[in-house]
């Protein structure tokens, strides 16, 4: 059946005993490919009469002038079919709206902010930052799209990293999976890669989302990265099989990282980079925004020192998952424990106490009345708190006055036995 034979079957009505009708999925695939991702004006128009209608306009020429422009000679190719079949063929899925599959809370930050983008296109932002819904989204794997970004922290970085960065975020990787969160990440080279492998080495599932289709490895490298990924989690692109990963795709993509997570990780990033564009989508949905601190002279964690500066940005430092889970899990019930501090004998120890502790010497004993004189207090009140620094091996007494209490010493050190 043709293209245009399907959706003016969709349109009649839907399709008996299907969930979503075939033609209304055709309708999805061709918004794919006809029109790059993160057109606002195209996704209004959608809302507006509906992805089957919409197609059906623009493939006749009846939908506005502003509209067809958006998709020029795509308008009369169709490779609809194609792409399905060659979804199928590597295992892969067309998830859109109407599925049940659908991430539709995550993805609603996008239609919220979308709202506020002005009726003017030259007063839009840019397509590469529009904080546009998706038309549909090609997923590989096995798990359920909806069910993986439900508790998703996105870990992202710079490319060129450190061996600082990579370890931070496979350590990071890893303590989010084994906790039970899903690590969404780009797939490329360095901390995304880095975060990525972490989460498998817990046996967590874990997201890639691509600027490329899901059967195209990019970079050709992690192809084996990717197959993993796929295994127990998913790999997730706005672009048909088979589409490049061409420049502008990667400014894109980073909403959806933004979008389908609850709070974005930047682990090392340059002073200009991509995994800081993704912060700021991030703040723009209300999502949260989390940075690790990097060695101040390193150049790879400018852009995160930069972050933690912006008072706007709204950054918050993390040093560990729990942090991280605090930062975005749910009220009272994802605290962080409070990091173990070491504990010694001086602990606990009252003022009075801590005074004439610090008033006796360490080698010459001296008298209650020399302490209570240095320390500030009575004879009476030296006498009372000396029992007890005494039993806590504190101080000792020496015959002729209090000092004190010598350390121990160590095996092997000066005055051990031979």
């Amino acid at each position: 059946m043709s293209l245009d034979e399907d959706l003016e079957e969709a349109a009649g009505g839907p399709a008996t005993g299907l969930p979503v009708h075939p033609g209304l999925r055709r309708a999805r695939a061709w918004l794919s490919r006809a029109v790059e991702p993160g057109t606002i004006d195209l996704w209004r128009y959608v809302e507006d009469v509906g992805p089957v209608e919409a197609v059906r306009r623009l493939r006749s020429g009846r939908a506005p002038e502003r509209v067809r422009s958006l998709v020029g000679a795509r308008a009369e190719q169709d490779a609809t079919l194609a792409d399905l079949a060659r979804a199928e063929r590597c295992g892969a899925r067309l998830v859109i709206p109407e599925d049940d599959e659908w991430p539709a809370l995550p993805l609603h930050a996008l239609t919220v902010a979308v709202s506020a983008e002005p009726g003017n296109r030259r007063d839009q932002s840019d397509r590469t930052k529009a904080p546009v819904p998706p038309m549909g989204l090609w997923v590989l794997g096995a798990q359920r799209l909806d069910e993986l970004v439900d508790r998703s922290v996105a870990i992202v970085g710079s490319r060129a990293s450190t061996a600082y960065g990579e370890h931070v975020a496979a350590e990071l990787g890893h303590q989010l999976g084994e906790r039970g969160w899903t690590v969404v990440s780009g797939g490329a080279f360095g901390i995304d890669a880095a975060a990525h492998r972490g989460a498998l080495a817990a046996g967590a599932p874990t997201l890639a989302v691509l600027a490329c289709g899901v059967d195209r490895p990019y970079p050709a490298a992690h192809g084996a990265l990717f197959h993993r990924i796929a295994e127990t989690g998913l790999l997730v692109s706005e672009w048909p099989p088979g589409c490049a990963p061409l420049r502008h795709r990667f400014l894109v993509r980073n909403r959806l990282i933004a979008a389908l997570t609850r709070g974005t990780v930047v682990v090392e990033a340059a002073a200009r980079s991509g995994a800081q564009a993704t912060a700021q989508r991030a703040r723009r949905l209300g999502r949260g925004v989390l940075v690790v601190p990097g060695p101040i002279t390193s150049a790879m964690s400018v852009g995160c020192h930069e972050l933690l500066r912006d008072e706007q940005a709204g950054a918050t430092l993390v040093a560990s998952a729990d942090h991280i889970i605090e930062a975005v899990g749910g009220i009272g019930t994802d605290l962080a424990d409070l990091p173990e501090r070491p504990s010694g004998p001086r602990d606990g120890l009252s003022d009075l106490a801590a005074r004439v502790l610090d008033a006796c010497p360490v080698r010459s004993g001296v008298t209650p009345e020399r302490l209570a004189a240095i320390a500030g207090c009575d004879v009476l009140e030296v006498l009372r708190v000396l029992p007890a620094l005494e039993l806590a091996d504190l101080v000792e007494w020496t015959g002729t006055g209090w000092r004190l209490h010598p350390p121990p010493r160590r095996p092997g050190g000066p005055g051990a036995a031979a």
